[in-house]
C-alpha cells in the first residue's frame, strides 16, 4: 500500500493514460451511436433490477476479504472448490439465436445481429458483462424489462456440464513473456480506437472494437489497414494461448478438453481511470455470467498486467457470503472458474495506470461454439 500511496504522489509520471478516441466515425456508426444511447438507458434499467437479487444474496462487506493470489507470489497450481449451483441443468438462456426476427424483440424491432458490431440494442449483450465488463450488477433474464428475445433452452453437453465446481489460479500456464507478447497484440488492436470512459474492448473474433461511446467491427472499418496491425504469429500465439488455457481447465475440473468448445464473447480489455461516460464504461458492478450469457460454463482470464506496478486497483473479487476472495493480477497469470451463480464476481475500480486483460469462455454446447480468429 505504501508503494501504491508513493505512485499517487509522483503524479501522472507513472500514470499510463490512453489517447483520445478517433472522432471521424463513418454514417453507419453515427446512426447506430444514436441508437446504442437508448438501448444503454434499457440495459441499465434492467441490470439495476437485477443488482437488488445480488446483493440481497449476499452478506459479503468490501472490508472483509482474503486474498487468493498475491501479485509477486508465484503460484503452481490453486484450486478452490465450492458447491454447484443449479444454473447448469437445463438453464434458460436470455440470449436467443444469433438473429433476431423482427417482432421478437418488441414493437418496432428490426433484424439485427448479436456480435456487438452493428446498430441496435442487442449488439449491446455480448458486451455487457465478463471479466465484470460492460454492465451492471445482475442482468434479470425477464425478456419483457428490455425487449430482450424470448429465452431459448440452451442444453449442455453431458460430458462436460459442470459437476464439480469452483475457482483456480495458475502461474504456470502461460509464461510472463507470452502474456507480453500477448499485450502487444491487444495494444495495437486498441491502438486503432478506444473508448471515450475507462473501459475498452478488443474482440479479435467478432472484430468488435470500442470506438468512443460506441462499437465498430474493425475488420471492415479499417479494411486492409489490419494487415500492418496484426501478423499470422499473432494469431498462431493467440490460438496456443488458448488450448492451453482449455487444457489447464479441463485438468482442473475432470472433464476432456475435447468437449469444450470457446464460446462469445472472448476479448481483450483495458482499463484505466478515466471516468465512465455510459453505461458500458461501468466495469466494476457485481455479476454472474451463466446469467449474463446462458452459452458459458466456464470462464477464464489470462491478466496480461501487474497490480500495483503497471495499476492500482483493479482486482478481481469473488463475493462469497461472509468474505470476499480477491485475485491480484499479474503478467501470465491465469484464473479460471465454473461461470455459474457460485463464483458471483467483480472488478474493482482502476484508481491509476492501465489493466490489460483478455476473457476467453468456453461452453459446453457445440451449437454455440465459435472458431479462433484469423487474419482477414
Amino acid at each position: 500500500m505504501a508503494a501504491v500511496a508513493a505512485r499517487r504522489r509522483t503524479g501522472g509520471g507513472e500514470r499510463r493514460r490512453q489517447g483520445s478516441a478517433r472522432r471521424n466515425a463513418g454514417p453507419l456508426e453515427a446512426r447506430g451511436g444514436r441508437l446504442w444511447a437508448a438501448c444503454f438507458v434499457s440495459a441499465a434499467l434492467v441490470a439495476a433490477a437485477g443488482g437488488l437479487l445480488a446483493w440481497s444474496s449476499r452478506s459479503a462487506e468490501d472490508g472483509v476479504a482474503e486474498v487468493l493470489a498475491r501479485r509477486g507470489e508465484p503460484l503452481l497450481d490453486k484450486f478452490v472448490e465450492v458447491p454447484c449451483s443449479g444454473d447448469y441443468d437445463g438453464y434458460r438462456s436470455t440470449w436467443g439465436k444469433d438473429r433476431v426476427s423482427p417482432g421478437s424483440t418488441g414493437e418496432g424491432s428490426s433484424h439485427v445481429q448479436l456480435e456487438g458490431v452493428e446498430p441496435g440494442c442487442t449488439s449491446l449483450r455480448p458486451y455487457l458483462r465478463a471479466d465484470a465488463l460492460w454492465g451492471k450488477v445482475l442482468f434479470s433474464g425477464d425478456p419483457s424489462l428490455a425487449k430482450l428475445p424470448p429465452a431459448n433452452l440452451q442444453s449442455s453437453d453431458v460430458g462436460c456440464t459442470p459437476r464439480r465446481c469452483g475457482r483456480g489460479v495458475s502461474d504456470v500456464v502461460i509464461t510472463r513473456e507470452e502474456a507480453e507478447r500477448i499485450r502487444r497484440v491487444a495494444e495495437r488492436g486498441l491502438s486503432l480506437g478506444g473508448s471515450d470512459g475507462g473501459a475498452s474492448i478488443l474482440d479479435l473474433h467478432s472484430g468488435a472494437l470500442s470506438l468512443g461511446k460506441q462499437f465498430v467491427n474493425l475488420y471492415r472499418y479499417f479494411g486492409d489497414k489490419i494487415q500492418g496491425i496484426f501478423t499470422e504469429e499473432d494469431f498462431a500465439l493467440y490460438r496456443d494461448v488458448r488450448q492451453r488455457i482449455q487444457q489447464k481447465i479441463a485438468q482442473a475440473f475432470g472433464i476432456s478438453s475435447s468437449s469444450m468448445y470457446l464460446t462469445k464473447p472472448t476479448f481483450f480489455s483495458r482499463i484505466n481511470s478515466t471516468e465512465a461516460k455510459t453505461t458500458h464504461d461501468e466495469y466494476w458492478h457485481p455479476h454472474i455470467d451463466k446469467v449474463t450469457y446462458g452459452s458459458f460454463d466456464y470462464t477464464s482470464l489470462l491478466y496480461l498486467s501487474d497490480y500495483a506496478e503497471d495499476f492500482g486497483g483493479g482486482r478481481f473479487v469473488f463475493m462469497d457470503a461472509g468474505s470476499n476472495k480477491t485475485i491480484e493480477p499479474q503478467a501470465g497469470r491465469v484464473s479460471f472458474f465454473t461461470s455459474g451463480s457460485e463464483n458471483l464476481h467483480r472488478v474493482e475500480k482502476v484508481h491509476w495506470g492501465t489493466r490489460y486483460a483478455i476473457t476467453i469462455s468456453f461452453t459446453c454446447n457445440p451449437d454455440h461454439g465459435i472458431g479462433d480468429p484469423v487474419l482477414m
